[in-house]
């Protein structure tokens, strides 16, 4: 009989109960005692919520504290030696020191988890020497079983992808460290297996990269391996994001079953199992309702899928699942009482994909008239939408294809503008600024609620805002920063606030997903085309810059970002939603512009992150994001710098396309990744300006001018003085007040003795 399962399910509750519990925690307002008391009952609440639903194999251990990543690592002991664990059981002071760094320890890097907009915490391998702390699956399982009846299915992160994703060895020690993991994964699964586990569901998203013969060998010896020592468990490989590389290897491997995602890579892996077959001795896990979208699916096409994979593979050998874990996908529509019944009756959150995945099984298994009414009602709703006015903006669809045919370059080439631009601002060596936002206090955001709720009116709101802006002003002319912010006080989430002035957007009351941490947002939803309404920005950034004589920048986001940083429509290519974005930002540049705001920052901070995991699609979406920034762009005066920000992503690969932006100046996270990015320039030469982080602004310790210095004096070896720049790594909306001042006070003294060394050095 075929089988329903879920990957994983969304860690933060429909109240973002466990952000408030992560949050009152690291605040001491809550006991360690009462703080794991709440966190299990929200994760039991979630087992309920499937076990209710009729879910017949329900992943347990992919709830975490912070990150499973960081649990894996936390769960084998490999821990950096500056946060002074000394073995045994892992305090939460250490588990949390690793995620957000102490007083005296830098936090371990945070980098995006493939091309999601979920973060995880990179294991740093070093010189630790790892042993088993506890067996957190073992203890799930127990969990669930005790308190609920609940014959869970463990999740683990494999040996491979955990490899892959960890940073601190060389590449000729690799295999080593897979000799150091096996025996830990081995015992990890053998307690299991003891205990009476019947299916263990490994994660190995990394196999659908491109892996080289070396790893290829590993994936066969770790699987042998835990194979010959564990025969009495079932093994649920797991493969997400896309289809797998490699299918002939993988399938071949001594595991139980093979999950596979039939939602971003049905092609590949419904050609590979058409070509090369599947076997007859394991199981096919079939991802075929999306974990990262929140369209309902079009149940009669999945229907079909199943059935053509039924025939393949036979039905008793299927299980229905979600194509990766519904992580990345809010809790439920329930309680969405603003949307348009149209477009509620379209979205499907987890909740909801839970409902379609036991429907698909029920409709494979045992049809009947009730069920296939119901799959015939969702998909009258999903095209009832599709043929809305939303949808068919003609004026914006002419527009977007005529300036998508054209090529989109500025006036004149950098090298010409940087020299009109220096003669127009007259800026320092090595000028300072910060990213945009600052510390929102607990009374901005009241002042925010009391407009949204009707209780201060227009007038005093933005009489409240400007009040902030006079704040800030002071505060960064005092401390010396030579390119200012108005702050961003206007603002909730960077990707919401132009949502809102745009139309074709739509927003949640409860979409909250996980980012990082206890960092949650609440993407926008596109789901028409993309109109420009008014201007968005110009009102504030003009007054900010009518209180000062030194330079203000105007604050947008790039199209790109608010793209991936959005839950899109499916019905027509994100290359076109990229440019309807990037055409109206456009027409807020230029607004910006006419208003005498002569330095614009467009920040795309999730460029790298909706790169393509198959390395030939790659060069065709930096074609078009690139594309899509220039449209932005392109139109303003030579002496109009515009500047662009990009944070936490490996960005050695894509050098040349950041280049190609043609951004004037571009500032780069640098510091969480501890200079590693300094690296890419050591290698490749950068002809534009270019401002690298010099400190964390997810952890609150307040960094040193040694540090910062030691920073700016590495990247000043290899990257030019004239078109250096100095901020942070990122906004510091997240951020106290006197941290951000003193963060801040260090930076520009750091620079001070940069441009004292840098004049002494010139004139010797």
């Amino acid at each position: 009989m075929t089988k329903s399962s879920a990957l994983g399910y969304p860690r933060i509750g429909a109240d973002r109960e466990w952000k408030k519990a992560l949050e009152a925690f690291w605040a001491g307002k809550l006991e360690e005692k009462e703080f794991h008391a709440r966190l299990q009952e929200i994760r039991l609440d979630h087992l309920r919520k499937q076990q209710a639903k009729g879910i017949d194999l329900i992943p347990v251990n992919d709830f975490s504290y912070y990150d499973h990543i960081l649990d894996t690592a936390v769960m084998f002991g490999i821990i950096p030696k500056r946060f002074a664990y000394n073995g045994g059981s892992v305090p939460l002071s250490v588990y949390y020191g690793i995620a957000r760094g102490t007083k005296d320890a830098a936090a371990s890097e945070m980098t995006k988890w493939f091309n999601t907009n979920y973060h995880y915490i990179v294991p740093e391998l070093n010189d630790v020497s790892p042993a088993l702390t506890e067996n957190k699956p073992l203890i799930a399982y127990r969990e669930a079983k005790e308190k609920l009846g609940i014959e869970g299915k463990p999740v683990i992160v494999g040996p491979l992808t955990f490899l892959k994703l960890s940073k601190g060895y060389d590449q000729s020690e690799t295999d080593a460290w897979l000799d150091r993991l096996l025996p830990l994964y081995t015992q990890v699964l053998q307690e299991l297996a003891d205990e009476g586990v019947q299916w263990v569901q490994v994660d190995e998203p990394i196999l659908v990269t491109k892996l080289n013969d070396a790893d290829v060998q590993r994936l066969n010896k770790i699987y042998s391996t835990l194979a010959t020592a564990v025969p009495g468990l079932n093994i649920m490989l797991q493969t997400y994001f896309e289809s797998v590389e490699n299918y002939e290897t993988v399938v071949s491997l001594p595991v139980q079953g093979i999950g596979l995602d039939f939602v971003h890579g049905l092609a590949g892996n419904l050609q590979s199992i058409e070509t090369s077959g599947f076997p007859e001795d394991k199981v096919l896990g079939a991802g075929v309702i999306d974990g990262r979208g929140i369209w309902k699916a079009s149940l009669q096409a999945k229907l079909k899928l199943l059935h053509t994979l039924a025939e393949l593979v036979t039905p008793e050998r299927l299980i229905v699942q979600s194509s990766c874990s519904l992580l990345h996908v809010p809790v439920t529509t329930e309680r969405e009482a603003k949307l348009s019944v149209e477009l509620k009756n379209a979205l499907a959150f987890a909740d909801e994909k839970l409902d379609e995945i036991v429907l698909l099984t029920k409709g494979l298994t045992s049809p009947n008239a009730e069920i296939t009414a119901q799959i015939n009602e969702a998909e009258r709703k999903l095209q009832a939408l599709q043929h809305s006015e939303d949808r068919n903006r003609t004026a914006v669809q002419e527009a977007v294809a005529s300036i998508s045919v054209q090529e989109p370059n500025r006036s004149q080439p950098f090298a010409e503008r940087h020299v009109a631009q220096q003669d127009k601002w007259q800026l320092p060596l090595f000028p300072t600024t910060t990213i945009g936002s600052f510390p929102q206090s607990a009374e901005v955001r009241k002042a925010r609620q009391l407009w949204r709720k009707g209780e201060l009116n227009n007038e005093q709101y933005e009489a409240f805002i400007r009040e902030q802006i006079d704040i800030w002003i002071k505060i960064q002319e005092e401390i010396g920063i030579d390119v200012l912010v108005h702050g961003e006080f206007e603002r909730t989430d960077m990707v919401e606030f132009f949502g809102e002035k745009l139309d074709g957007f739509a927003f949640t009351q409860y979409g909250w997903v996980q980012s990082y941490g206890s960092r949650c947002v609440k993407p926008p939803i596109i789901f028409g085309d993309v109109a420009f309404i008014g201007e968005m920005t110009v009102e504030e950034t003009k007054y900010a810059q009518s209180q000062t004589q030194r330079p203000v920048k105007g604050m947008l986001t790039g199209p790109i970002t608010i793209m991936n940083w959005s839950f899109v429509r499916e019905d027509i290519a994100r290359e076109q939603i990229a440019y309807q974005l990037a055409y109206a930002l456009r027409q807020e540049v230029e607004a910006l512009e006419q208003a005498g705001i002569g330095m614009i920052q467009v920040d795309e901070p999730a460029v790298r992150e909706g790169l393509p995991l198959k390395e030939n699609e790659q060069a065709d979406y930096l074609a078009w994001a690139v594309k899509a920034f220039r449209i932005s762009t392109c139109t303003v005066q030579e002496t109009t710098q515009i500047h662009t920000h990009m944070c936490y992503c490996e960005f050695h690969d894509m050098i040349d396309s950041i280049e190609a932006m043609d951004a004037d100046v571009i500032s780069i996270e640098t510091s969480r990744s501890h200079g590693e990015l300094i690296h890419s320039f050591e290698l490749n030469t950068y002809k534009l300006g270019i401002g690298l982080g010099v400190y964390d602004i997810h952890s609150p310790r307040v960094p040193s001018v040694e540090e910062m210095s030691s920073m700016i004096e590495r990247a000043l070896r290899v990257l030019d003085p004239e078109l250096f720049w100095i901020n942070p790594d990122c906004g510091l909306k997240t951020r106290g007040l006197e941290e951000t001042v003193a963060s801040l006070r260090n930076m520009v003294d750091a620079t001070r003795i940069a441009r004292a060394n840098h004049a002494t050095a010139a004139v010797l």
